[in-house]
């Protein structure tokens, strides 16, 4: 299977397959540890019942894994076509859940040129406000203090921003390739 990359369009789909994957084969090892034990002594009073019960921490915690990602889909193919074809001097990222203590907020796409970082959600829930609020604070802790957020839930307008930065960013030609990355880097820490 191909490792898809965070930040890439089909992350989130991608990291959930492989979570059920090893979650069911977590659980396959204990029942198998447990079984052979049981086949072994005719009684669960054995040492490998042991063994399969301490397997199953980890069995658990994958399970908590793809129980955090189910409720969160990846962007729709078309819109991340779309986004990337009108964003080529852009930094964007893709298939973000950001985290924080208090929420979880899924972000479809961002776009970072120099500063200035603008994002897209389909999620109903999200606050935009607070999410950028958030996302500011993050970037200020990490060094990045001059970086400006702004969230859309509105596809055609975040669509339209992206199309006049990209503008913007044909135009200048700075080479801000790496300040970009930088941020986009802090995003993704914050995100499953």
């Amino acid at each position: 299977m191909k490792k898809c990359e965070k930040g890439t369009p089909g992350y989130l789909r991608e990291k959930l397959k492989r979570e059920i994957m090893r979650t069911i084969a977590y659980f396959a090892i204990v029942a198998a540890v447990f079984l052979l034990g049981y086949s072994q002594t005719h009684s669960k009073k054995n040492l490998l019942t042991v063994v399969a019960v301490v397997g199953c921490l980890p069995a658990c915690k994958a399970l908590v894994g793809v129980i955090t990602r189910i409720p969160y889909k990846t962007i729709d193919p078309a819109e991340a076509e779309e986004v990337a074809g009108k964003a080529l001097h852009l930094t964007v990222i893709y298939d973000l859940v950001v985290t924080s203590t208090e929420k979880i907020m899924p972000i479809d796409c961002m776009a970072i040129s120099g500063d200035k970082v603008f994002g897209y959600t389909s999620g109903k829930k999200v606050d935009l406000k607070d999410t950028a609020a958030y996302l500011r604070k993050m970037l200020r802790q990490n060094d990045l203090p001059e970086v400006s957020v702004k969230l859309y839930d509105q596809y055609k307008s975040f669509l339209s921003i992206v199309e006049g930065l990209e503008n913007i960013a044909a135009v200048e030609k700075a080479d801000t390739k790496e300040h970009e990355r930088q941020i986009a880097h802090v995003i993704m820490n914050i995100s499953l």
